[in-house]
C-alpha cells in the first residue's frame, strides 16, 4: 500500500529492482550504477520524509496496514489476557483490553483496534466504539485500580460510533463518565497515540500522566475533512484544515498536550513494526519510572494539574503568546 506523495520513492526503488534482475540476467557488473540510485534513493527518502504536511501524516496515520494495539502487546508485553464485556449490554471489539506484564510488573492495557481486511473491519466497526466499548474500558479501569495496576492505553480511532443505536445505548454518558472518572483514578496512567484520535472517540480512553504521540499519528477534536466540510463547505479542503488545526504530534507537543513526540521509520510503523515497537517500549519504560515512585494522591493532583495547564499557550500569527 503507497502514498501519493511517495510515487519518486516508488518509482526509483522499481528501477534499482530492474538494474538488479538485469545484472543477475545478464552476467553484468552494474554494481557502481545501482549503489549510485541507492545513495539517491537515500537522499530522496529523507527529503520527502522530513518534510511530510500534516495532510500527509494523515494518510500515514490512516493506513491499514499501519500497527494497531493487537500488533504492539505481544512485542511489549508478557502474559497477555484478554478480558471482555462490560457488564451491561455487552462486548464491543473496537476497544479491546486486558491484564499483562510489562518488565515483570502486572499492567491493564486498553486500546482501539482497526481491522485490516474487509471482514476484520467490520467485525471492529472500524475501530469506532459504542457506548459498551468505553464502559469495557472503565470497568478494566477501576479493576487496575482496585488492583495498584498502572493502566496503558494505546489511542486509534476516527471518532466513536455515530449511530442510532450507539446514541440509544448513551455514548455521549458513556465517553463523558469515562472523562470524570479517569481524572480520580489512582494508579498511572500512560497514553500513547500510535494512529488516528479524532473526538471524545479518543478522548475517551486518552485522559493520563502522561501522552505520547507516534510521528506520523494525528489528534484533534474532529477530523481535517469534517472541519473542511464545516468551515468550507467542501472535503476537498481536508489539507487546508489538517495545517489550520494543528493536529500532528510536533503542534501539540508545543502546545503543551502530549508530553513527548515517538520517533518512526521513515514512511510510517508499519515498515518496521519491530523498530518502533522498541521506541513506543522506551517512552512507557520512562513514564512508568517516573510516575510508580508518585503516590496516588501526587498522580491525581498531577493529573488534574496537566488539564489546567493546556491552552494557556497558543500560537498566533507565528509566535507564541499567553491566552
Amino acid at each position: 500500500m503507497s502514498l501519493d506523495f511517495e510515487g519518486p520513492i516508488i518509482e526509483l526503488k522499481e528501477k534499482i529492482d530492474e538494474l538488479q534482475k538485469y545484472m543477475e540476467k545478464n552476467d553484468l557488473d552494474l554494481s557502481s550504477e545501482i549503489h549510485a540510485l541507492k545513495e539517491r534513493l537515500k537522499v530522496m527518502q529523507c527529503e520527502i520524509y522530513t518534510n511530510i504536511s500534516p495532510s500527509q501524516r494523515v494518510q500515514i496515520a490512516r493506513l491499514r496496514n499501519r500497527p494497531t494495539t493487537l500488533d504492539y502487546i505481544p512485542l511489549l508485553f508478557t502474559d497477555f489476557i484478554e478480558l471482555h464485556g462490560d457488564r451491561l449490554y455487552g462486548d464491543d471489539k473496537a476497544i479491546m483490553g486486558g491484564i499483562a506484564k510489562y518488565k515483570g510488573m502486572p499492567v491493564t492495557i486498553i486500546g482501539h483496534q482497526k481491522g485490516r481486511n474487509t471482514k476484520e473491519s467490520i467485525e471492529r466497526n472500524f475501530g469506532m466504539a459504542h457506548p459498551e466499548g468505553y464502559r469495557k474500558a472503565l470497568r478494566l479501569m477501576k479493576q487496575a485500580e482496585k488492583f495498584n495496576r498502572p493502566i496503558i492505553t494505546f489511542i486509534d480511532t476516527s471518532g466513536a460510533y455515530p449511530g442510532r443505536e450507539s446514541e440509544e445505548r448513551g455514548i455521549s454518558e458513556a465517553i463523558a463518565r469515562n472523562l470524570f472518572e479517569m481524572v480520580t483514578l489512582k494508579v498511572p496512567i500512560v497514553c500513547i497515540v500510535i494512529g488516528e484520535a479524532s473526538s471524545g472517540g479518543a478522548l475517551g480512553i486518552s485522559i493520563g500522566n502522561h501522552i505520547h504521540m507516534l510521528d506520523n499519528s494525528w489528534y484533534s477534536v474532529i477530523s481535517p475533512e469534517g472541519a473542511a466540510s464545516i468551515l468550507w463547505k467542501d472535503a476537498k479542503y481536508a489539507p487546508k484544515a489538517a495545517e489550520y488545526m494543528k493536529i500532528t504530534a510536533k503542534d501539540l507537543k508545543h502546545l503543551g498536550i502530549i508530553d513527548q513526540i515517538i520517533p518512526e521509520v521513515k514512511g510510517g510503523a508499519q515498515n518496521d513494526i519491530k523498530w518502533q515497537a522498541e521506541r513506543v517500549d522506551s517512552v512507557i519504560e520512562s513514564s512508568l519510572k517516573e510516575l510508580v515512585l508518585m503516590s496516588p494522591e501526587e498522580l491525581t493532583q498531577q493529573r488534574y494539574e496537566k488539564y489546567r495547564e493546556m491552552g494557556k499557550t497558543g500560537i498566533i500569527n507565528g509566535t507564541d503568546e499567553e491566552k
